[in-house]
């Protein structure tokens, strides 16, 4: 059953796909068509941004063992979709000095400074996104190492269980064995008992009828 998390992340890769190419469209688009893409791009952010937030508030109701993976996920998106919108701005700046003789577009065109202040920010997300992926596959292989420890801890233990049931099982073997040789040495000594009892009045009989014999 795909959670709502999952669900959410699935809206989220349609759109920042779409929102990927309608900047690769802005890129090579005349002016009549650059309203309509830029509405659209900054529509589909703005929805993506939404999606975003849903899914920070989803983050917080997952069970302990995905909320780690879920986070570096999320944080992987918010960079993802940070670097859309700088290439969008970038594909807008880039058409709008183009076409800087359009006096609609005088009005919002950016200086070489803060492009360039754009484009090192796009790298320094980038590389934030970079370091965010490479955590997040730390993350998800220190998990399948907890996992497996945790599995080998299981089937130690299930030996050790198996182990004092058998230790349990042989103390009654012996504790029963202890008894019957108990039993038979006591039945041993009343035989002996019984046959030195036999012996002595046997004795005093052959002493008796010697003595009467001595005596007649």
């Amino acid at each position: 059953m795909v959670s709502l998390f999952e669900n959410y992340e699935q809206q989220y890769s349609a759109l920042t796909a779409d929102i990927t190419a309608q900047i690769g469209h802005l890129s090579a688009s005349a002016s009549k068509d650059r309203r309509q893409l830029i509405s659209n791009i900054e529509k589909h952010v703005e929805e993506a941004q939404e999606l975003l937030e849903q899914m920070d508030l989803e983050v917080r109701e997952v069970e302990p063992s995905k909320k780690q993976r879920c986070r570096t996920k999320l944080e992987c998106y918010r960079a993802e979709l940070k670097r859309l919108t700088l290439e969008y701005i970038k594909a807008r700046t880039v058409k709008q000095e183009s076409l800087y003789d359009s006096a609609e577009d005088i009005d919002v065109r950016i200086s070489f400074d803060q492009k360039q202040k754009l484009l090192d920010n796009s790298e320094t997300l980038e590389r934030a996104g970079r370091r965010l992926n490479d955590g997040y596959r730390v993350v998800v292989e220190t998990e399948e190492i907890g996992n497996q420890v945790l599995k080998n801890l299981a089937e130690q233990r299930e030996t050790i269980q198996r182990s004092r049931n058998r230790l349990r099982d042989t103390d009654q073997e012996l504790s029963t064995s202890s008894r019957i040789l108990n039993s038979m040495l006591m039945r041993a000594m009343h035989q002996k008992v019984i046959l030195y009892l036999v012996a002595a009045c046997f004795l005093m009989f052959i002493c008796f009828g010697l003595y009467l014999s001595f005596k007649s």
